[in-house]
């Protein structure tokens, strides 16, 4: 399929990214070119920000979660017909494995055969920006970089730099514009997750929209395209899609419940699931008639005084587990399901209590194996998922061994025949016998229920 499409990607964390990313799309939508956004790697946060600008759910394209065919397939199904844009992870070689750069933003620009623009901090430098770029394009020979976007630059020293690229680099890669120093009104807020969420700023789109117009005379949208057009032919194998039957989902969404894949989701639907949303925060219960329910991850700690007041939701989420509705709580779900969190009194579904450990406590990715047979099938089943957080309980579980690609092992998650409860976020696409098993779970409770 050919599918026109960039990656925005940075020198760093912190380089800019988010920010080029939304100003780009929004420059484009101004244009009104249809346009739609990826994110690589596994974060919920910045797909927030650009759905914000697209009007549209963004995918996660996630190299350790998915094999080449579904990376293919997932950007093809979320792109449409549009231009898509896709924000990079981290810095651009940042990964995994022996060589570190294993499952990083470089690896699904490869196999997707994706331009890329890097996004390069310039605040404080000068011809010492042409040795950052030079060592990005040199790192490796198919880099796929071909652009880049400076940040924090002064008109006068952008035309500086530019002419000493063209110099230096003469075609290799091109400037394709710059972003000045924002003043404060432009600038997107952080936390120790990242960005806040897009939901908790009330003017985002006013901030992201003032950005636009501040870069429309110093951002190249015309060479960005120029790049785009560019890119090659996409080729996969598109995975089955299986359906079965009519189950309905209640998932917990709001401010404090709102860390999801939206291609988890999107399956869900896919294969015959309706999904009810339901908000703890505004102590609305499971929705009646429900088959299965999701509580994802979040910021619970920060809206834990209205979680314990609203009893309708927590009794309502308890008596719903305890008939053996067919339960996935990942992170801050899992804390919700706990006894205590931050001395807040929470559903009490399972014994552990959470708190803030003053520091990141898991980070990253891991394979989870089963040590028993449960929900998502016999003992042995692998999971793909991600860990990220700063709050830690009492009692993490003892369901699955967790096995990071460094080695190192621990164990975790609340595991049963209808409960999966623990701090890695899982990827259910990435399995599709884990996906097919909860499925069938939600069907037989269904079936029990008559």
């Amino acid at each position: 399929m050919k599918i026109p499409r960039i990656m925005i990607a940075g020198v760093s964390s912190g380089s800019g990214k988010t920010t080029a990313v939304c100003t780009v799309l929004s420059l484009l939508k101004q244009e009104n070119i249809a346009v739609k956004a990826c994110k690589c790697g596994p974060d919920y946060i910045d797909p927030m920000f650009h759905k914000t600008v697209t009007g549209v759910p963004c995918a996660n394209l996630d190299p350790f979660f998915c094999g080449e065919d579904l990376l293919g397939y997932l950007l093809c199904k979320n792109a449409g017909e549009s231009i898509t844009v896709i924000e990079g992870v981290m810095g651009y070689y940042d990964g995994t494995g022996k060589t570190g750069s294993e499952n990083s933003t470089y690896t699904v620009a490869k196999r997707t055969g994706t331009p890329v623009v890097l996004v390069v901090d310039a605040k404080g430098a000068s011809a010492s920006l042409l040795a950052a770029v030079e060592g990005f394009l040199n790192y490796a020979p198919d880099s796929g970089i071909k652009g880049v976007l400076f940040n924090r630059i002064s008109k006068m020293n952008y035309e500086n730099v530019t002419r000493l690229m063209k110099d230096r680099f003469a075609d290799t890669v091109m400037p394709v514009g710059y972003i000045p120093e924002l003043p404060e009104p432009c600038r997107i807020p952080s936390r120790h997750l990242g960005l806040v969420t897009a939901a908790e700023i009330g003017d985002l789109t006013e901030r992201i929209e003032k950005t636009a117009e501040l870069c429309r005379e110093t951002v190249d949208i015309k060479a960005m395209l120029s790049l785009a057009d560019r890119a090659p032919e996409l080729t996969f194998t598109a995975p089955p899609i299986k359906r079965y039957g009519r189950i309905r989902l209640a998932v917990a969404y709001d401010r404090a419940f709102c860390f999801y894949y939206d291609d988890t989701l999107k399956a869900f639907e896919e294969s015959g699931a309706e999904i009810r949303y339901f908000s703890p925060l505004s102590n609305e219960p499971v929705p009646e008639d429900c088959d299965g329910l999701i509580i994802g991850g979040g910021y619970p700690e920060l809206y834990a005084n209205e979680l314990e007041a609203n009893a309708i939701s927590k009794q309502s989420v308890s008596a719903a587990i305890s008939s053996g509705m067919p339960t996935v709580a990942e992170c801050g779900g899992f804390q919700y399901l706990g006894k205590e969190l931050d001395g807040r009194e929470m559903c009490g579904v399972l014994s552990h209590s959470s708190s803030d450990a003053g520091r990141l406590v898991r980070f990253g990715y891991v394979t989870l194996r089963s040590k028993k047979d449960g929900l998502f099938g016999k003992a042995g089943t692998e999971l793909r998922a991600h860990e990220f957080h700063y709050w830690d309980s009492t009692d993490k579980g003892n369901g699955f061994t967790a096995r990071k690609p460094n080695g190192r092992e621990w164990e975790c998650g609340v595991y049963t025949d209808t409960l999966y409860a623990g701090y890695p976020h899982l990827f259910l696409p990435s399995n599709p016998e884990a996906f097919e098993n909860f499925c069938k779970k939600c069907l037989a409770y269904k079936e029990n229920k008559k």
